[in-house]
Parts: C-alpha cells; sequence; structure tokens
C-alpha cells in the first residue's frame, strides 16, 4: 500500500509511542498530538491522509474535535480510539463523521488493518455504480438487484444493508457502521439482514463467497 502521513491524537504517552512506532515500519509518516489542541494546530498547517484520534481526552474531546473537523468541511479520514463498553461514543462518533472505530485495549495489528482499510477507501473514493455476483448484478444507485428472471425483492433494510457493503466492497465494514446506515439500526438485527441476503444472492448460503463474515469486524461484498 502506498505509505501515507498519519496524526495519532491521544493523551497516552505509551499509546502514541507504540503506534509511531509500529505504524512506521510499514512505511507511513507519523505524526503525533498530546492532545485536541495541538491536533488544530497541526491540521492547520499539515495535510493528513488519515487521523486515528482519542475519545476521551483531557480539555477538548475527541468527538468534539470530529464534529469541529466535519464542521469545517474538513474530510480527513479519521479512525477512533474509544473506551471498551462505551457504545454511546461510538455510535456518536458515526454520525459525527469517523469512518471506523476501535475499541481499547486493542492489538497493533488490527488498529494497522482497520487504518489500511480506510486509506484503500479514502484513495479511491469513487464507488462502483454497480456490483456482480454469481448472475445478480445490484444497481448501487436505483438500490435495484437484477437476476436471469428479473428483479429479486429487497426489503428497504437490505436494500440499505446491500448499498453500503457495495459502496465499499472488498473492505470489511463494522457492525455499527451497518447498523448507523440501516433503517433497522441494531447489530443484531444487521445479523439477521445478512442471513435472509445470504439466501437471495449467494450460491450456497451456507458457504457465503459474496457476504463474508470478517470477525471482530462484521462483514465484506466480494463482488465476481
Amino acid at each position: 500500500m502506498t505509505p501515507s502521513h498519519i496524526l495519532i491524537v491521544d493523551d497516552d504517552d505509551r499509546i502514541r509511542d507504540l503506534l509511531k512506532q509500529f505504524l512506521a515500519r510499514q512505511g507511513h509518516t507519523i505524526t503525533t498530538a498530546r492532545d485536541s489542541a495541538m491536533a488544530r494546530k497541526l491540521l492547520h498547517t499539515l495535510r493528513f491522509d488519515l487521523v486515528i484520534l482519542d475519545v476521551m481526552m483531557p480539555g477538548e474531546d475527541g468527538l468534539s474535535l470530529l464534529a469541529a473537523l466535519r464542521d469545517s468541511g474538513d474530510q480527513t479520514p479519521v479512525l477512533l480510539l474509544t473506551a471498551r463498553g462505551q457504545a454511546s461514543d461510538r455510535i456518536e462518533g458515526l454520525k459525527l463523521g469517523a469512518d471506523d472505530y476501535l475499541p481499547k485495549p486493542f492489538e497493533p495489528e488490527e488498529l494497522a488493518l482497520r487504518a489500511a482499510a480506510i486509506l484503500r477507501r479514502s484513495h479511491n473514493p469513487e464507488a462502483p455504480s454497480e456490483v456482480e455476483m454469481s448472475g445478480l448484478v445490484f444497481d448501487i444507485k436505483r438500490g435495484c438487484l437484477q437476476g436471469p428472471a428479473g428483479l429479486v425483492r429487497l426489503t428497504e433494510s437490505e436494500q440499505q444493508l446491500l448499498s453500503t457493503l457495495a459502496q465499499h466492497a472488498g473492505t470489511p465494514v463494522s457492525r455499527e457502521t451497518l447498523a448507523a446506515s440501516a433503517s433497522s439500526g441494531t447489530e443484531r438485527s444487521i445479523d439477521v439482514q445478512v442471513t435472509r441476503l445470504r439466501k437471495k444472492i449467494e450460491p450456497d448460503p451456507k458457504t457465503p463467497i459474496h457476504i463474508q463474515t470478517v470477525r471482530g469486524i462484521g462483514y465484506r461484498l466480494m463482488p465476481d
């Protein structure tokens, strides 16, 4: 993957140093900030490909900084670091425009994978207009699934779920991101919708090849 400039914002010196060393070994340029005030100054003077942002910090917290970024029109991708169990922070962050989140404590390898997925999406911002899956064609803009026998009926929730997955084809999408984009609105209901979608899309729903489960994250759509 092309090296990127990543800003790490966290008041924990140990986490900042760990992530800086780990991501730098992968070829990325890393800048760090200990709080939102320092991050604001850096964001005004430098261009970043990704911001890794801790939610709970003294002074201005990460959610406030994220809101300010999006209000100013800054669409730099953001990966939130949240306290485990704080679902409200994760949901609020996704609503404010975060690209993904990772609960603490975490493995650096998982953070690197999530960061890589975000960077791939941001470097390829134009989503395909349609995706093909074993003889079926899904028109993302219209939300229509067409098969050899004609239109395949989708519920509103199934259509929203498939649209989100198709827009990020090939990339894992978290359950919370999917829940936030679907009218069903809960992670448990996402699993139910995926099961139903697989019955309509997969040649063998018990061995899915298109809507794949990504352990610990959510789901990934793999077109033909």
